[in-house]
Parts: structure tokens; sequence; C-alpha cells
């Protein structure tokens, strides 16, 4: 059943009856459609969850004021306020598990454990500077000597796909998020966290797992999905409903 929480700011997905226990955020350029079938597993297991459209994503209106998943954490957190009636399992895919990440760290009362796949959580990589062929049309834009038509038809030739896709703040919350990582809140995570990767993720490698795991000071599992890409819960979604129910047993 669909339903606004936080005020009205978000949407989400509930599945199941009684308290909710679970809460399920996508990736970018996703909605929360993308847990259905993991979250009708887990109801028809007893438990109760909701899946959130994130703020600009699905029906949940743009936000405001552009940011990175440090601000979408702050976002969402008065929806998940209203949500708990005690601490949540929050499962996160890819732009979703950064979010997740970042609300676990900042409101540990908030979050009983993390399940997370294919969140971008570090760098592994110096970000690159743009092409200067980009940068020079940039320094002329900025010195009305470019048109803005010319100036988006360079972004979209030279911007990744997803940056191509992305209007308006979501173009600029994209921009937040590729520049922003995430040591300082995994250091400081005090709930248990399962990483659940897909074996041939591209988009995020499993070494961002792996490596993500050796800054944690809690307890913490890696479990590798074989045959299956960047899109767990589209591929292997039982395997998040697994991940799910070893979280609730802790």
């Amino acid at each position: 059943m669909l339903r606004s929480y936080g005020d009205s700011t978000l949407f989400g997905e509930s599945y199941g009856e009684g308290p909710v226990r679970v809460v399920w955020l996508h990736g970018w350029g996703r909605r929360a459609e993308d847990f259905s079938v993991a979250a009708r597993s887990l109801a028809e297991r007893g438990v109760a969850s909701v899946a959130l459209d994130l703020p600009g994503f699905g029906t949940s209106p743009m936000p405001r004021v552009s940011g990175g998943p440090r601000h979408y954490a702050e976002l969402i957190l008065p929806a998940l306020e209203e949500i708990a009636d005690e601490p949540l399992v929050l499962v996160g895919h890819s732009f979703g598990g950064s979010v997740a990440t970042v609300v676990a760290s900042a409101h540990p009362k908030v979050v009983r454990a993390l399940v997370l796949s294919g969140a971008p959580l570090l760098r592994l990589t110096a970000p690159t500077s743009a092409p200067l062929a980009y940068r020079a049309r940039r320094w002329l834009h900025a010195r009305a000597l470019l048109s803005d038509a010319r100036l988006e038809a360079a972004k979209q030739k030279y911007g990744s796909s997803d940056y191509r896709r992305a209007q308006g703040v979501l173009r600029d919350v994209l921009v937040a998020s590729v520049n922003e990582s995430y040591e300082p809140e995994l250091a400081e995570l005090g709930v248990p966290v399962d990483f659940v990767w897909g074996e041939h993720d591209l988009e995020v490698p499993l070494d961002v797992a792996k490596r993500a795991a050796l800054l944690l000071k809690g307890d913490h599992t890696l479990h590798v999905v074989t045959g299956a890409g960047h899109f767990v819960p589209l591929e292997a979604p039982g395997e998040l409903v697994d991940a799910v129910e070893r979280a609730l047993a802790q």
C-alpha cells in the first residue's frame, strides 16, 4: 500500500502486517519497486517492511536543496522515526546503501543493523578531471561567451549516462554524491553490517565491500552472490531476504 511518511515529504510502499522492522532504500535512478519481490517474500515470513522512494525518485518530490547521501540521510530521518516502533534493519542498494550507512552512523538509535549491496562507499581511485574540451566550454560559459544551450550540449556529450539523464536539482545531487566517500561513517558504525554483493558488479566492484569492511569496528559479514551483477535486488532478492533474517536474529 502506497502512503506518505515524514510529514508527507516521502512516499513508500508498505508490506506485511504488524510493526515495521525493515526499511528498503533503492539505488540511483531507481525506485522502491526494486524491492517488491524481496519485501513480499519477507512479509510471507511474518516480517513487515517499508520500501521508500527517495527524494526526487518514484513518487517522492524533489529535494528543495541538493546534496549527496549525507544530505539525504537527514531528509529521510523524519520518515524513519515515524515508521520505527523499534530500531530498524536498513537495506540499502547502491546510492541507498550510502544513505543507509550515514543514517546508521549519525543516528544509531534508529538502526538495528545494515544490509548493504552495491553501495559506492569508497573511492578506489582518485577523482579525475573533466575533459579539457568540457572545461574550456565551462570557462567560456562563465564569462557569457557560450550559450546555455551549447554548455548543456557539452554536458550531454562528456557527462556519464547518469549525469546526462539527471536534470535540475538531481544533477547537482549526483555531482555531490560522486565526490563523497564514507570512511568516517564506516569507522563510527556500531551496528552489524552484512555486505551482500554481486560477484560481477562492475559499477561498484566487490573490492569496495572488502575495503569498507576493513574500516568497521563491529560485527560484519560479506556474502558474495555468485553470478549476480550490480542489481542484486532484482537478480537475487532471496539473498537480501536471507540477510535481513540473519540481521533480525542477532
